[in-house]
């Protein structure tokens, strides 16, 4: 078997966020170049025909994946460190972050955070946050504590930065990144339900499970919460 080829221990599920991903690490420059459609080279490396044989099928990988998951949410669930506890909150701001910590840290809702300010240089700049994401990469406990601020990185998943027109969108483990003709699309990973946060929309569309609340704050220019319940 190719050194290269993916692992098929329990492992996988850990190093791959989807089954697509892991199909992808089967794929090769060369593939693409010779069949020229992605999809293709991923239902023959599905099969086993590409360089490795012994290919997981999909409901065994999500089956491993889920299980994987609930090993995880157990554990989180039992003890939660939340940066905001024993914290004397008086920004609004700080306060629906504290609303939100401990639900994003154990899986039962997702939170994309749209912030737009001005950054260090004073450039005016705009990010869709996958708040769960940023609470596992960060010591919170600075913004809670008001020693940092909460910024759009280009590393969100999606940033603009308006003055020098740069723009940036990165999938996370909880949210993949659609581009459409409209705006974007957040796609949960979990559940595969789908955040549409096109500001014209007066609906949420059909996601019964989100609701949008504007923030009002001096402290930023514009602060919107997306909050999904992950079913």
């Amino acid at each position: 078997m190719d050194k290269d080829c993916p692992p098929k221990s329990d492992d996988v599920v850990a190093e791959f966020n989807t089954y697509e991903d892991y199909l992808d690490s089967e794929i090769t420059s060369m593939d693409l170049d010779f069949l020229e459609d992605k999809e293709v080279a991923r239902q023959l490396a599905e099969l086993g025909s590409l360089r490795c044989g012994d290919v997981m099928k999909r409901k065994e990988f999500e089956a491993r994946k889920q299980a994987a998951e609930a090993r995880t949410s157990a554990g989180k669930t039992q003890q939660i460190t939340l940066a905001s506890a024993g914290k004397e909150l008086h920004d609004p701001f700080l306060k629906e972050l504290e609303k939100r910590e401990k639900a994003n840290r154990n899986g039962e809702i997702a939170t994309i955070i749209f912030i737009r300010d001005k950054n260090s240089r004073g450039h005016e700049v705009s990010a869709y946050i996958d708040y769960a994401h940023r609470l596992e990469q960060e010591d919170f406990e600075l913004y809670f504590l008001e020693k940092e601020r909460l910024l759009p990185r280009p590393t969100d998943l999606s940033f603009y930065n308006w003055k020098i027109n740069r723009s940036t969108s990165n999938s996370s483990p909880n949210f993949e990144v659609i581009v459409q003709k409209h705006g974007l699309l957040f796609k949960n990973r979990k559940d595969e339900k789908f955040v549409d946060v096109n500001p014209s929309v007066d609906v949420l569309g059909e996601n019964e499970n989100l609701s949008r609340t504007v923030l009002v704050t001096p402290k930023y220019l514009q602060v919107v919460f997306y909050d999904h319940i992950v079913s």
